[in-house]
């Protein structure tokens, strides 16, 4: 049987709960964000009993991680994306839960987390970020399968049998056009980096080179991201006409970025 597009019309909310007069509304996205902490945890215990290293210095990691990946997040979608709407709605800027989180500002949170990290246990910042990296590219799979369950994110109209119909977006019995699923494509890239990166650290038992996963992460995730990228949908209005998206112009430093840390770790293989 030949497949003909996917009607997608999954509801973002897990149940819809009336306590009180309050509304309790999990959503899928919640959920997986949180997951990707939980195996991200298990993950790097893994790694420390591996090394040695104590379970308490995992918690504090993990404190720095959490708050940086939400902060750093939230904040660059507001200042790479709407920085007007929000610096003229301020109070919005906490409202997380409606959406609108930027893996690049994520990344740069949890560069400065990292960096505070290593300083206060007196460990190396690429070390740490040779360990990070992994469970990071692991959390990517979570987070774009929760975009595709808050139908958000998607590309471009296709005629590609595995073209999915966003039916949320649009009023009941309209025609609606079948849209390259941006989000799977990105999660299988991300989940295949996830698998290289990991067999890559157990393949030299914790003893990784100094960069040069971080270097490697930062090339198959930001790579990935940048062409990718021409198949989506713009996020917000001013991206329409750029010859390279917001997105995109930010993949360009980081992956410049993995490819001299690569170059510098090389000394170590």
């Amino acid at each position: 049987m030949i497949l003909e597009f996917v009607s997608w019309n999954v509801n973002p909310e897990i149940f819809s709960l009336d306590i009180f007069g309050f509304t309790l509304a999990p959503r899928w996205y919640g959920l997986l964000f949180a997951a990707s902490f939980f195996f991200g945890y298990l993950l790097m215990i893994k790694f420390f009993k591996k090394e040695g290293i104590s379970e308490k210095v995992l918690d504090t990691l993990t404190t720095y991680m959490l708050i940086a990946t939400v902060v750093g997040a939230r904040l660059g979608h507001v200042l790479f994306y709407q920085p007007d709407y929000y610096f003229a709605h301020p109070m919005e800027i906490l409202f997380i839960w409606e959406g609108g989180l930027a893996s690049h500002g994520a990344a740069v949170g949890i560069l400065i987390a990292i960096y505070i990290f290593s300083i206060k246990e007196k460990r190396s910042y690429l070390w740490t970020m040779d360990r990070i990296v992994i469970v990071t590219a692991l959390a990517a799979v979570f987070i774009r399968t929760g975009n595709l369950l808050n139908s958000e994110i998607y590309g471009h109209i296709t005629d590609m049998p595995w073209g999915f119909k966003f039916l949320r977006d649009y009023p009941s019995g309209a025609d609606v056009a079948p849209r390259h699923p941006t989000q799977i494509y990105e999660a299988l890239a991300y989940l295949f980096s996830f698998i290289l990166l990991y067999r890559y650290y157990d393949k030299k038992d914790g003893k990784t080179a100094n960069g040069y996963l971080f270097g490697l992460f930062l090339i198959l995730i930001f790579g990935t991201r940048f062409f990718i990228e021409f198949l989506k949908e713009d996020q917000v209005g001013f991206e329409a006409g750029m010859a390279l998206n917001m997105g995109q112009l930010l993949s360009i430093p980081l992956v410049i970025a993995g490819a001299i840390l690569i170059w510098n770790s090389r000394k170590f293989n």
